[in-house]
């Protein structure tokens, strides 16, 4: 069970709107392309390769982003793809973000509050009661972003070799 629904963040200058879409869509594959580029130049402190993005999305896959699972959803501002996000479940009642990202160019202009506002939309829509993610410590706006919309640090639930702090939110 999904939903179409819109979410929509205004600001004084603009509004965005976050909908679902398919993740092979080609705004979505862009925005994940750029997710990964960021995410990995930071983690590498160089800028990465379209060969290492390629092998990137390879290694770590979207699966579980679409229905049933979950749902991958597109931040527009001024019709702009400029955000992106997904959740997928982690078991009946728990539910998953991933692959969060808003463009450099659009920080600070609501797009963060409002793609989360929209993926926990989703969550709720997939049957969860909280939302789970996990995040590094370098990624300090992302941190920074979870804590103003209410997510709290959790202990891990989750390893990989790029989880560094857990953050979980209830959704009812």
């Amino acid at each position: 069970m999904t939903t179409q629904s819109t979410r929509e963040h205004r600001t004084p200058t603009t509004s965005w709107t976050v909908t679902p879409e398919p993740f092979t869509s080609p705004d979505a594959t862009a925005l994940r392309r750029a997710y990964y580029a960021e995410v990995a130049g930071r983690y590498w402190k160089r800028q990465v390769t379209e060969a290492e993005i390629d092998q990137g999305l390879l290694d770590f896959p979207d699966d579980g982003l679409a229905p049933p699972t979950g749902q991958f959803v597109v931040g527009r501002r001024a019709d702009e793809p400029l955000a992106c996000g997904g959740i997928r479940l982690l078991d009946p009642l728990t539910a998953e973000l991933t692959r969060v990202y808003v463009d450099q160019r659009a920080r600070g202009t609501g797009g963060g509050a409002a793609l989360l506002a929209a993926l926990e939309a989703q969550g709720r829509a997939l049957g969860a009661e909280r939302v789970r993610l996990d995040t590094r410590s370098d990624l300090v706006e992302a941190r920074a972003l979870y804590a103003r919309q209410g997510y709290a640090e959790i202990p891990a639930y989750s390893s990989g070799p790029y989880a560094e702090h857990w953050f979980e939110k209830r959704l009812v």
